[in-house]
């Protein structure tokens, strides 16, 4: 008979015993596992298809997915490396059906002929009443611009500059070169043109923000898929 005894601090344990516990139905610890995937997955499934509702469908489809084929995680990458593979895969896969991704040559043409290139302001205004509606606005056009990315430098920009990862992580995740991440954050900041001062990299880490409330309803909703076969 297994063991349903509730988990003392799921939040303590680290990824292989998580990982082993899934693996067995249990509820606690496949939503811990969530909790703490839940955000760099969703920023890189919106990095992709550009709309909130349909990254968290991803995210969600991604973690069922996750959950029925754990038996083929080895553990030669992180959880999350892996977990973001398999929502790459989906999220790619619908932007397949819907429309065609304009090209990283085609974005270099347009660069050579000083075509297409987003300007951000390189100050921010020092009043005070006005402090918070500028980051606010900034925010918003750097949103704007790194949705206007072509995926592949989007998704580099994304895990490094907003999610935070190493070159590494994002090399391994996107199954590119180390060098390659250089390469296209160089680019992907080239294009944006963005005077990236001291409070513009402040709000950086905000920019696509994931609530507790998102999270916790991504996480409910694929728990009831998976529900039957869970226990507590």
């Amino acid at each position: 008979m297994p063991d349903v005894r509730p988990l003392l601090d799921p939040g303590l344990l680290d990824e292989t015993t998580l990982v082993a516990l899934a693996r067995v139905g249990r509820r606690d610890a496949f939503r811990e596992i969530m909790r703490r995937c839940n955000r760099r997955l969703f920023r890189v499934a919106r990095g992709i298809v550009r709309d909130e509702p349909e990254a968290e469908d991803i995210v969600q489809a991604a973690y069922v997915h996750a959950f029925e084929h754990l038996s083929t995680f080895r553990g030669d990458s992180a959880l999350a490396t892996w977990l973001t593979r398999i929502v790459l895969n989906e999220a790619n896969g619908r932007l397949r059906a819907r429309k065609p991704t304009v090209g990283i040559e085609h974005v270099e043409t347009l660069q050579r002929e000083g075509g297409r290139v987003i300007a951000f302001p390189s100050r921010f205004g020092t009043e005070d009443p006005a402090a918070h509606a500028a980051r606010g606005e900034m925010r918003r056009m750097l949103e704007e611009a790194v949705d206007e990315l072509p995926e592949a430098f989007r998704l580099v920009f994304v895990m490094r500059e907003i999610e935070e990862c190493s070159i590494e992580d994002t090399a391994n995740s996107l199954g590119i070169k180390p060098e390659t991440v250089k390469t296209r954050l160089h680019r992907a900041r080239r294009l944006l043109r963005a005077a990236l001062n001291d409070t513009l990299a402040s709000t950086m880490t905000d920019a696509f923000p994931f609530l507790g409330a998102r999270c916790d309803r991504m996480t409910n909703t694929v728990l009831a898929r998976i529900a039957d076969r869970l226990h507590d």
